[in-house]
């Protein structure tokens, strides 16, 4: 049986249904950043005004910052450590803790598929890292990344790899996620990342889906 998120943390990523039902309800810090995030998301951070955020929310400047003393950047700030902790319990601690290794592996690539919808999402934490505010969060995108290849390469070592060729293998996977969310957008085509998925199976040892 899987396991329960966290008390006071989503289950689910962060997705346009929130979106839809935040107006509905009285919106709340989560809620918002449900919000946020799809702003990021299209515009980037440089390009995401205050405007377009309270235009997307509904907030103006005033409750924005009741929300978010800090502002646009502890939006961000909280916006990325919600995604690390969507992968802390769905990719980073199975590839941790499973004591199948290739069953912790080939939950990653499931998680992962399922996150990034198959390809229709954009990685905003990779998007972050190339955009000019990137030096503002380097510390946390470099520990999301650091821990998924770290994770990823000490399950792939426990299932028999050699250390050196573990570590080139979980570099090698996760640079070829990012990649290809960035090629099937850029293609308007989902099963590049679908294809990918299915190379990285084979390379990873994980058996193919039935």
């Amino acid at each position: 049986m899987a396991a329960r998120p966290p008390a006071g943390r989503p289950s689910r990523p962060f997705g346009t249904r929130a979106l839809e039902s935040v107006r509905r309800i009285a919106p709340d810090r989560d809620q918002l950043l449900a919000i946020v995030a799809e702003v990021f998301r299209e515009h980037g951070y440089e390009g995401a005004s205050l405007s377009l955020i309270g235009e997307a929310t509904g907030l103006g400047k005033g409750s924005l910052y009741h929300f978010f003393p800090g502002g646009k950047e502890e939006m961000a700030r909280a916006v990325i450590a919600h995604i690390d902790g969507w992968f802390e319990d769905n990719v980073f601690g199975p590839l941790r803790d499973s004591t199948d290794p290739l069953a912790g592996v080939e939950r990653m690539i499931e998680a992962t598929d399922s996150y990034f919808r198959s390809g229709r999402r954009v990685c905003l934490i990779g998007a972050f890292a190339l955009d000019e505010s990137r030096d503002l969060f380097a510390g946390q995108i470099r520990s999301y990344f650091g821990r998924w290849v770290t994770h990823l390469a000490d399950a792939l070592a426990r299932s028999g790899h050699r250390p050196g060729e573990a570590s080139e293998l979980a570099e090698e996977a996760v640079a070829a996620i990012q990649g290809t969310l960035t090629l099937a957008r850029a293609a308007n085509d989902l099963d590049v990342f679908s294809r990918a998925l299915r190379r990285l199976r084979m390379r990873l040892g994980v058996p193919a889906k039935t």
